[in-house]
Formats: structure tokens, C-alpha cells, sequence
């Protein structure tokens, strides 16, 4: 299926590794023309360029900042405004109760992810729609669906973006441009591991027994990175053009099921 992609130009945060890194992999395999990738490590960036353009032969210009540095992130909206396709991957939420993520934490989380796209949508929403097209893609999370009381944070900053991405598409079309989320749930990356110590260690009463819960996922698996790159691609491409202002949730039923883990 051609998904409409070649010489596509794409802006991706969050992009060294998980999920941004395979969403990067998955455009340059549809032929993207330009892949813009973020995130803080500068070495982790240019190896990914490098790997990428040797065996694609797209363009890959790494950017190496932090988006919560308003300077650093309005010189990135500035060198990328043109893109084509925007993902918005940045960001993790800590994990935890009410009372385990202090003031500081929670700031900070929500200064990353939930800030961090409003801030990028506000820059380029208005840009595409002023040119007639484009297309923004959320990457956000499945908790804004599973209110918990160990992922408060993270719930209640999901559940904001998908509220943002409805309030945004729900208008976009009529001026040429989508704006959609992909909602993963527990995916396996580092950070899976440490999300699902702490609730080995709130559950079970021993964090080294993180590997257990892997049982109660649909499967009995996390998603793969791959899996839930390949979903964005498709909600970026041409093949889902009368989508917007909704969302396509990657957690093989586990809101289906209402439950967490």
C-alpha cells in the first residue's frame, strides 16, 4: 500500500530512541524526503542519522536540544516550519501517586509533554492551516482513558493532549490539515521497566517482580516499539485523510478491558 509518503518532510521530538526513534526508521522505509529528529543527546541523534541516511538515502538533520528552552525550541519552529508531517513524541510523565510525585516532578513532567505540544501546536497549527496543509500526530498515551492513582500525573497530562488534539482537528479539515493522536499503551522500552518496577513494588510488595505483570498485558506482551511507529506513520499518511480530531488507541485491548495492567 503506497501511504503517500515519499519526499515527505517530517519533524519528530523525542526522536533518539522508543518510540520516536522507530518513527523515524518507519517514514525513511516510506520514502520521506527529510526527517527532522529532536532530543536532548546529540551523539544518540547522529547515530540515528547516520544509520538512517546509509541505508535510505533520505536527508536526516538531527537537532540536539531541550524543547522546555524557549530559545533552543524557537530556533527548531523556525529551521522546521515547513514540514509536512509533525510528531510530537517528547516527554514522560513520571509515574506514581498523588503524594510520590512531588510539586517539582509533576512541573516538570508537564513542562516536557504537556506544555511541550501545546507549545509546538500553537507554532504550527497555524502555519499549516494558513497554507492549506499538514498534518500533526499526538503521540500521547493510553492512561488518559484508565484514570490511575499510581499514573496520576501522566493521566491526567494525557488526558489534556487528547482533549487538545479534538479541540485542534476538530476544526483542522476545513483548512486542509489533520491533527490526530496515537495512544500506546505499555510499550517496551527502559522506561516501561522502570514504570513497572514502581508498581511491581506498589502491587506485589517487591519492585524485582516487575517481570510478572508482563502476564496481565493482552498477549502477554508489551507492545514493540515498531507497532506503534507504524500506526503513526499511517495516521500521517495520505491513506487516513479524513481523519482528525480523534484518536487511535495501541494497547492490544487493555482499555477495552478497563483495566491498567
Amino acid at each position: 500500500m503506497d501511504l503517500g509518503l515519499a519526499g515527505k518532510s517530517i519533524l519528530i521530538t523525542g526522536a533518539s530512541k522508543g518510540i520516536g526513534r522507530a518513527t523515524a526508521w518507519a517514514f525513511a522505509r516510506e520514502g520521506a524526503g527529510t526527517i527532522h529528529v529532536t532530543a536532548r543527546s546529540a551523539p544518540e541523534l547522529d547515530e540515528l542519522a547516520g544509520a538512517i541516511g546509509a541505508e535510505h538515502g533520505c536527508t536526516v538533520v538531527p537537532h540536539a536540544l531541550d524543547l522546555t528552552d524557549e530559545g533552543a525550541r524557537e530556533t527548531l519552529i523556525r529551521d522546521t516550519l515547513d514540514v509536512d508531517v509533525l510528531v510530537n513524541n517528547a516527554g514522560a510523565i513520571p509515574s506514581g501517586s498523588m503524594y510520590a510525585v512531588d510539586d517539582a516532578a509533576w512541573r516538570a513532567g508537564w513542562d516536557l509533554k504537556v506544555f511541550g505540544f501545546i507549545n509546538m501546536c500553537r507554532a504550527f497549527y497555524r502555519h499549516m492551516c494558513e497554507r492549506g496543509h499538514g498534518v500533526i500526530v499526538n503521540d500521547i498515551g493510553n492512561s488518559a482513558f484508565n484514570p490511575d492513582f499510581d499514573y496520576v500525573a501522566g493521566a491526567c497530562g494525557n488526558a489534556s493532549l487528547n482533549t487538545l488534539t479534538q479541540a485542534l482537528g476538530g476544526q483542522s479539515l476545513d483548512s486542509g490539515v489533520r491533527v490526530v493522536a496515537v495512544n500506546p499503551g505499555p510499550v517496551d522500552t527502559g522506561r516501561m521497566e522502570t514504570m513497572l518496577r514502581q508498581r511491581a513494588k506498589v502491587m506485589l510488595g517487591d519492585e524485582a517482580r516487575w517481570g510478572e505483570l508482563l502476564a496481565r498485558f493482552p498477549g502477554g506482551r508489551a507492545a514493540t516499539p515498531e507497532e506503534v511507529a507504524d500506526v503513526i506513520v499511517f495516521m500521517a499518511s495520505d491513506r487516513a485523510a479524513y481523519i482528525s480530531g480523534s484518536e487511535l488507541t495501541v494497547d492490544g485491548g487493555i482499555t477495552a478491558r478497563r483495566s491498567v495492567v
